[in-house]
């Protein structure tokens, strides 16, 4: 991973560049209905708006088809906001079920889709209005985004390409990657010894940037348009170190480069 700059944008993909809440719920759906022997390949609308909004309880696939289980189920959407943690660990244990193997499963179902109809699974995926503009200005500038995403970058670099939007595949580290956000932080520094801007959706993420000593330099922002609750956002606001930015200060905002 060389990278000759001196500036960089780091940026989160799905939930700060990339909105994929249709594409997420689709193979939750797909793979609760293989768990739990439900054939419907349409489910209830009620149930996908809930899950839209339920999206930033979820930090690790498997919880993804549990979260359907538990809105079919009836459990409110204040209960899961307030008790996930629980609520999930609940599902796994009455259902016998592990974590890992739900983790797989879901990985199966997504590669098969994307195998069998790529189109059709890239096509589930929205930009945020004017990251696309953004992301283009900012390659024809003297800061360097780069992308850290949990996401496989080869369909990344798919769904910028549609856009028109061309990045060199050393400028997305994605889930191939298999590092934590603020290790892949700390080699980007120690490689280019250079000035990092990191926007990323997840509270969580930024605080495990914020606990590294020598990431303390890192300036970070919450995307308050991405997967996360009005908690998270509220304890954002009071976390020095973090800073709420919206989607349109964001797209407009010039970062600088020294």
């Amino acid at each position: 991973m060389k990278v000759d700059i001196s500036s960089i944008l780091a940026l989160d993909f799905d939930g700060v560049l990339c909105d994929g809440l249709i594409e997420y719920f689709e193979t939750a759906w797909r793979t609760y209905c293989q768990i739990w022997s439900f054939n419907s390949p349409t489910p209830p609308e009620e149930i996908a708006a809930s899950f839209y909004r339920l999206r930033p309880v979820i930090e690790t696939g498997w919880e993804m088809p549990i979260l359907v289980k538990a809105l079919i189920g009836g459990i409110s959407e204040q209960e899961i906001l307030h008790k996930w943690g629980e609520i999930a660990q609940t599902i796994l244990l009455e259902d016998k079920l592990i974590a890992s193997d739900i983790a797989l499963k879901l990985d199966q179902i997504r590669d098969e889709w994307i195998s069998t109809d790529v189109a059709s699974w890239l096509n589930l995926h929205r930009f945020y209005p004017g990251v696309v503009e953004k992301m283009q200005s900012l390659l024809d500038s003297d800061l360097q985004p780069m992308i850290v995403t949990t996401k496989e970058g080869r369909f990344v670099s798919q769904l910028l390409q549609q856009q028109g939007v061309e990045m060199s595949a050393k400028l997305i580290i994605g889930k191939e990657s298999k590092r934590p956000k603020h290790q892949i932080l700390k080699e980007l520094i120690a490689e280019t010894q250079a000035k990092i801007w990191f926007v990323e959706d997840r509270l969580k993420t930024l605080q495990l940037v914020q606990q590294q000593p020598n990431l303390a330099a890192v300036k970070l922002y919450l995307a308050d348009w991405g997967y996360n609750t009005a908690s998270e956002r509220e304890q954002a606001r009071q976390t020095p170190g973090i800073e709420l930015i919206s989607l349109p200060i964001f797209t407009q905002k010039n970062f600088p480069t020294c």
